[in-house]
């Protein structure tokens, strides 16, 4: 249990934090997951038309902090060669 005041404050900010964590946390999962899917399946045009929205969400949650700016960039890059891959 906290005892400071600024530690109590420290978990009321966790537990705000949290909220956003996870929902970056699933809108990255949720779009890499369809993109993946798609490249699995070799639909090439499905995967072209995910990578905006992959890219947006990337952008996002570096920007938020969620994830670092360089994994975002490294996700981004493999999803392009990914696509590139396809033909």
């Amino acid at each position: 249990m906290p005892i400071t005041s600024s530690a109590k404050k420290a978990i009321r900010a966790g537990k705000h934090k949290r909220v956003f964590n996870l929902r970056h946390k699933n809108q990255v999962d949720k779009e890499l997951r369809a993109f993946r899917t798609a490249v699995a399946a070799k639909e090439k045009a499905v995967a072209a038309k995910l990578i905006p929205l992959v890219y947006k969400s990337l952008d996002k949650s570096a920007k938020s902090g969620y994830i670092k700016a360089n994994a975002a960039a490294r996700l981004k890059s493999r999803a392009m060669a990914a696509l590139k891959k396809l033909g």
